[in-house]
Parts: structure tokens; sequence; C-alpha cells
């Protein structure tokens, strides 16, 4: 079940059952401009629709997670949004969990507002989770992470990624001793605490980013939530990576993949077929001794 409302199973549970049935793997939805045109299609928010259908259409059922990224839509205004919506229904009515990739962060009303969009029951722009970025103060984040509790919604936070420029603040220490990435890790610990088999407060962590975990004492297997991981499988990360980055937190990894299983289309055979074997490749690298 797909769909996210009050009184619902909370999304970490429900995200837990699907990787259970599906494997390990979340596919990204990202109609940029050179594969629209190695699909066929325009780039314009017609292109993005038609892409982002087809994908569902494909995949919907099939997978644990579906991830449209929201720029790639935003980019075509109204339209474009207009697009997102019906891709997030569609995935609702295929009963396959979304993932919103906003990356939003900010303060006060502003991020009240960010929350009703992307977690809210009702609206069109919610899916069952949503990034968020913690960089304006992991407190900034309370709106968001109270209403996704209230309507059985997820957030995934930002924590340790894989681009380069990524370290200068995840890996800053503060006045507490304390590293950005551990602090922002502990303190989405706290908000699962006690959730069973999953709390539904994820972090991103990039499947690349060796012993950035260890090195700024990221309690990884501490924070009993969903580690949303770009860099699985085929895009780079085998078993030696990962044991080394996620260590004993590996049966929490949620496999992300775009680019990866996105190339195989735009027919729904060659789409199905590429996310099944990333889908078996992640399980296998995420199955190795740890």
């Amino acid at each position: 079940m797909s769909a996210a409302s009050s009184g619902t199973v909370p999304f970490g549970a429900r995200l837990a059952a699907a990787m259970d049935e599906h494997g390990p793997l979340c596919v990204g939805i990202d109609p940029h401009a050179p594969l629209l045109a190695q699909w066929g299609l325009s780039d314009d928010a017609r292109g993005v629709r038609e892409f982002g259908l087809r994908v569902v259409d494909a995949l919907g059922g099939r997978v644990a997670a579906l991830k449209p990224q929201t720029a790639f839509f935003e980019r075509h205004g109204s339209r474009g949004l207009a697009a997102l919506e019906e891709v997030l229904e569609a995935a609702r009515s295929a009963g396959t969990l979304s993932i919103v990739d906003a990356k939003r962060g900010d303060i006060g009303s502003t991020m009240s507002a960010y929350a009703d969009a992307f977690l809210a029951d009702g609206s069109p722009l919610a899916g069952d989770a949503v990034t968020v970025s913690p960089y304006l103060g992991f407190g900034a984040l309370v709106p968001a992470l109270d209403l996704a509790a209230a309507t059985g919604r997820g957030v995934f936070v930002l924590c340790l990624t894989s681009n380069p420029e990524g370290a200068a603040v995840q890996h800053a220490v503060g006045s507490d001793g304390r590293s950005v990435a551990a602090s922002v890790a502990a303190q989405a610990a706290e908000h699962n605490a006690g959730a069973s088999p999953l709390g539904s407060v994820g972090l991103v962590v990039g499947a690349t980013v060796g012993d950035a975990a260890r090195s700024t004492g990221t309690a990884l297997e501490a924070v009993n939530g969903p580690l949303l991981a770009p860099g699985v499988g085929a895009q780079g990360a085998g078993e030696r990576e990962l044991a080394q980055v996620f260590g004993a937190a590996r049966s929490t990894v949620l496999a992300s993949s775009s680019r990866g299983v996105l190339a195989a289309g735009p027919d729904a055979a060659g789409l199905l077929a590429a996310a099944r074997r990333s889908a078996a490749e992640a399980a296998a690298a995420l199955r190795g001794p740890r």
C-alpha cells in the first residue's frame, strides 16, 4: 500500500515490507534532457509527463519505491509540476511507494509550507516520503517531521553525500565535539526510538563515501531508519565498499538507481529487466559478511 494518510501504517514499516517483497531498490525518475532525447521525447512538460508515466507503468508494483526528482519537473514551470502530480498519482494507483526528491530545507512558516506541499493529506505533490536538507539546523525540520508522523509518511534527511563539496559541511565539528553528520544521525535516531521494523526518519548516505561514517563518528547502525543510498551495485559500490560505508547498518539500506535503470528505456520490458537486475545486485552486495 502506498497511499499515506492519518492512521495508516507508518512509512518505515511500509517501506520495510516493500523491500522484503521487491528487494532493496528505489528507482529514480529523472527526466533530464539527454535521457528524454534518448527516449525520443521532447524536452518540455509533455515529455517529462510521458517519461514519468512510462516508468511508473513499467515498474509500478514491481520495485520497493520510485523517486521522482522534482527539479526535472519544476524547470518546466506549472505544466511540469502538473506532470509531477500525475506521476505521483500514478504511483499511488500502482500501489508503489514514492519518495519525492525535493531536498527542501528552511525555517518557520516556510518549512511548514514545504511540509504541507510534500507531506499533507490531500496535497497533489505529496508522496509517501520526501528528502529534506538539515543545514539550517535539524530543529528547523520539525514541521516536516511532525506532519510526516501525523500522516504516516516519511522523511529522508541528507547526512553524508558523495559530492566532494559536501564534506566541508557534513564533516565539520561543532562546539559539542560532534561532526554535523553525527549530530544529524543522532537526532534521526531519537525520532525513530522504539519503531519496528524501521522508523520513518531516514538518512541519505552515499554508497561511495568510503569511511566517512567512521571518521565522522556517525553511528548509522543506531539510526533505526532507512538509509537511502545512491551508488550501490552497478553504480559502483559493491560488497566491500558497502561494508566500509554502512557496516552493521547494511540491512536498512535502500539502494537508489536512476540512470542505471532508466538507460534501458523506453521499452517497458527493458526497464523492468534492468530494475530486477539492479535489485538483485543490490541485494547480493548488501547480504555480504559484515
